[in-house]
């Protein structure tokens, strides 16, 4: 497929805001396909036989960013996309404005930006098990990681969004925004 023919959709939110809840859904209705900007630092982890502990993820992307230069993952994720054939493209968990430096070139690529409350996204991330510590993970540490570097550029990104979504709602809710923007996009709006 054409990389004109593509909707690539960057997904940019703070932990547990919904951001892989959108990603199944476009997966399941609309037959997209998904890159993770984690996904390869997990890659990377399990290689070398490390956990991959929240902490880990970040570590390691720190170190990559610092050694390769801020925009590698940016340059892995675009690449990537370029040689993919499918239609709709998500890239999920965009954290720093260096991470679309080369989306961004793409034609096609839509910044996302899903929000939720604070308190609904620590029951979100303690409910679930994404990585092995969030489940037992208290509110003082949430917040905490809250407060790290890459949460906190999320909200230089959110200043570029095409798009925004309010996740307080339910599933359905959710959805249904996600269905709008795909109809938005697909009709130039």
């Amino acid at each position: 497929m054409d990389i004109n023919e593509k909707i690539i959709l960057g997904l940019v939110g703070e932990m547990a805001a919904g951001k892989t809840t959108v990603t199944n859904y476009l997966k399941e209705k609309h037959g997209a396909v998904t890159f993770r900007f984690s996904d390869m630092l997990r890659d990377i982890l399990k290689r070398i036989h490390v956990e991959p502990l929240r902490n880990h993820l970040q570590n390691l992307s720190t170190f990559l960013r610092q050694t390769y230069g801020e925009d590698i993952m940016s340059k892995v994720i675009a690449k990537d996309v370029e040689e993919s054939d499918a239609p709709i493209i998500i890239t999920e968990g965009i954290r720093r404005p260096t991470d679309i430096t080369h989306l961004k070139q793409l034609p096609g690529f839509y910044i996302i930006v899903i929000s939720a409350d604070e308190r609904i996204r620590f029951e979100r991330i303690t409910k679930r098990s994404e990585n092995p510590d969030d489940q037992k993970k208290t509110w003082n540490e949430f917040q905490r990681e809250g407060q790290q570097e890459s949460e906190q550029k999320i909200k230089e990104i959110a200043a570029e969004a095409d798009y925004r979504v309010d996740n307080n709602g339910t599933v359905e809710e959710l959805h249904k925004q996600i269905d709008i923007i795909l109809e938005k996009i697909n009709h130039g709006n």
